[in-house]
């Protein structure tokens, strides 16, 4: 797998109501299925490379980063939140039919962009169709054995987030750090995701966080709101978890889709020897896992003659 991102087919500028810019991206195959991806709390989508880059063949893809993210300019904080993020989803979900075609659209989201696209479906009705959720950190119920696990360590989490360096030299300064904490990832992950989540100073020179720390550190602390766990059994669409392995994580958000899934019967699956990175960890076993659930759901993807790489 390479280090360098592929040119998209397309980009669109979406302007969100609030006036915040979100870059829209297509790769892939435009006469596959569609699939819909975004990523986690800090992170940046072309950081997950090794998941969809090898599904460009077969399926059209459409990545976007969320607000104050990644690609993204950024914009104001006291506008970067849960309610906030949800009419984005809304957003971008009728600017991609309208600009690419309307057709059936799979939403593949990992954590902060789950939790959102589960709220999203929850409060607006049936957009992604189905929704394919990695490791999403659902805040427990009200007398849940983890709620105070997860809080204390989200709280925790957003007082590291806050203390993050904020600028660097070089984006192989992050990646070395990215390689001594998470050590599972895949070789080439390192510097992706420090460059998608990197962005060039003109002033200075160096390299700043695409999202700034109190930016990310604001979401950890704001993950609070129930109803994403105690409305997933009635979600009109469906739903897979597809989480880290609890015996290895022995944490939320671990711990979480385990539970989640047998309180609220839906598809789950735990992808042995991963974190909570587990796209970027063992994209291989997340991409099998996923297209299980899409055959499941009368989806499936071949190769055609309208490949794009």
């Amino acid at each position: 797998m390479s280090n360098e991102v592929p040119e998209p087919l397309r980009t669109i500028d979406a302007v969100m109501d609030d006036g915040a810019v979100i870059h829209i991206r297509q790769h892939g195959n435009p006469a596959g299925p569609r699939l819909v991806l975004s990523h986690g709390n800090g992170l940046a989508i072309d950081g997950y490379l090794p998941f969809w880059g090898p599904l460009r063949a077969r399926y059209e893809l459409i990545v976007f980063d969320f607000r104050n993210h990644g690609r993204n300019p950024t914009h104001r904080l006291d506008h970067h939140n849960w309610p906030t993020f949800i009419g984005d989803l809304e957003h971008i979900f009728h600017l991609v039919q309208r600009e690419f075609g309307a057709k059936r659209t799979v939403g593949v989201f990992h954590s902060l962009s789950a939790v959102s696209a589960t709220m999203h479906t929850q409060r607006i009705g049936k957009r992604w169709d189905p929704l394919v959720l990695f490791d999403p950190p659902f805040y427990p119920r009200d007398g849940h054995p983890l709620r105070e696990q997860q809080t204390a360590g989200e709280d925790a989490i957003a007082a590291r987030a806050e203390k993050r360096t904020p600028s660097y030299k070089d984006p192989l300064e992050l990646a070395r750090q990215f390689g001594k904490y998470f050590t599972r990832w895949q070789p080439e992950a390192y510097e992706l995701m420090a460059r998608a989540t990197l962005r060039r100073d003109e002033t200075s020179g160096e390299y700043v966080l695409a999202c700034p720390r109190e930016f990310e550190a604001h979401v950890f602390r704001s993950n609070r709101d129930t109803t994403a766990w105690t409305g997933l059994a009635r979600m009109p669409v469906a739903v897979k978890l597809i989480c880290a392995d609890p015996n290895l994580e022995m944490a939320a958000p671990a711990l979480i889709g385990k539970a989640l899934a047998e309180e609220a019967q839906v598809d789950y699956e735990a992808i042995p020897e991963t974190t909570h990175f587990l796209q970027i960890e063992r994209p291989a076993e997340c991409v099998r896992s996923m297209e299980q659930f899409l055959a499941k759901n009368g989806i499936t993807a071949g190769l055609t003659a309208q490949t794009h790489l």
